[in-house]
């Protein structure tokens, strides 16, 4: 998986980064107990500071996408659907309630964002696993 980060973006490099592994995840570039870089390796093929990293995986292992082991490694983690008649991360809501008010008060109309939202998921290789 290819990482490209903007230096100059408003949105912190560890958050950057936690989102396109995520994104990674979820498109099938990383595949579940796929073995992440280490720490001092990704910060290094990055030009980063290794504790930007370290924060990226520290918030990715507890919102549950990697497990990380002191003998292995940071892993992605098994994939766990949230079943019929669950509710999705309370978290999860939260981000669609702002994505959405933001869309709303540029004007994008309804039928637009239910496009462009079905043209990203279609983008997605997420299969749950039993």
């Amino acid at each position: 998986m290819m990482i490209t980060l903007q230096l100059d973006s408003d949105t912190p490099i560890y958050e950057q980064l936690r989102n396109q592994i995520v994104i990674g995840i979820a498109t099938g570039q990383l595949e579940p107990a796929e073995k992440l870089p280490t720490v001092r390796q990704l910060a290094d093929e990055l030009g980063i500071n290794a504790m930007t990293v370290n924060k990226a995986y520290a918030l990715l292992k507890q919102e549950g996408y990697i497990v990380i082991d002191r003998r292995h490694g940071a892993k992605i983690s098994p994939r766990t659907p949230v079943g019929a008649g669950s509710q999705p991360p309370p978290r999860l809501e939260e981000q669609l309630q702002l994505i959405i008010a933001q869309a709303a008060i540029k004007g994008v109309e309804r039928s637009q964002f239910d496009s462009l939202c079905d043209r990203i998921f279609a983008r997605m290789r997420y299969e749950p696993q039993p």
